[in-house]
């Protein structure tokens, strides 16, 4: 986005455990496929937050490991259940999220304040679509990349460069917002800086990885994009 022939910056966001807290919608598809495994319910929507939001194959992977030791996983298992995982998931990805404290006002001050909006999520581009419209922000956003829709994804900086593209800014005036270590990884490939959020799974926990700035609230993001991006 430019103001006055100047391109004013981009603002990036992880989608699942940035903006909303996902996590128990997440859980509840994969619990879905473990137990039609016969290995019941095994993950938890608030102790498991965290592998949730590393993609649905690690909740498969913590509900195997869980099985008892009686139980044989024929091979392939988890190849089998992610697509189910991801029709499980389509079927309630808006029970229970909800966004963050904030999220709305912040993404309105930006936008009034001559920032372009992007996502860039490793969550599939349709179901992101879907979600950020059930939640009311999609048009907030001039540009949405997916996990499908590059043949890569983050921490891959590809998605995150296209992702400002299509925003109609330049790398070079953009930063991110995210809330894991895949966040990080992104932001460093692409060379901008990274605002982690103190709200997400891992809560104060994920200062350890030593991002640009720690995001307490999202009431703070308007004033972090006018020190880092003027």
């Amino acid at each position: 986005m430019t103001q006055n022939g100047r391109d004013r910056g981009t603002v990036v966001f992880d989608l699942d455990g940035t903006l909303a807290d996902t996590a128990g919608d997440l859980i509840a598809a994969a619990n879905a496929c473990l137990a039609a495994r016969g290995l019941g319910r095994p993950l938890d929507p608030v102790a498991d937050a965290g592998i949730a939001f590393h993609g649905g194959r690690a909740m498969l992977r913590a509900g195997y490991a869980r099985a008892p030791a009686e139980m044989l996983l024929p091979p392939g298992a988890e190849d089998e259940d992610f697509p189910l995982l991801l029709d499980h998931y389509g079927n309630c990805l808006a029970d229970t999220t909800r966004l963050y404290p904030g999220t709305e006002a912040a993404l309105e001050a930006l936008a009034a304040a001559g920032y372009a909006l992007a996502v860039c999520t490793n969550k599939p581009e349709a179901l992101a679509e879907r979600l950020l419209a059930a939640l009311g922000v999609r048009e907030r956003f001039t540009a949405l990349v997916g996990a499908d829709t590059l043949p890569v994804r983050k921490p891959d900086p590809r998605p995150y460069a296209e992702s400002v593209a299509r925003a109609g800014g330049t790398v070079a005036r953009s930063f991110l917002v995210g809330d894991t270590e895949t966040d990080l990884r992104t932001a460093r490939a692409a060379g901008v800086r990274v605002a982690l959020v103190g709200f997400g799974p891992e809560g104060e926990g994920i200062a350890r990885l030593g991002p640009d700035a720690m995001l307490e609230e999202f009431a703070a993001l308007p004033g972090l994009a006018r020190d880092w991006l003027g």
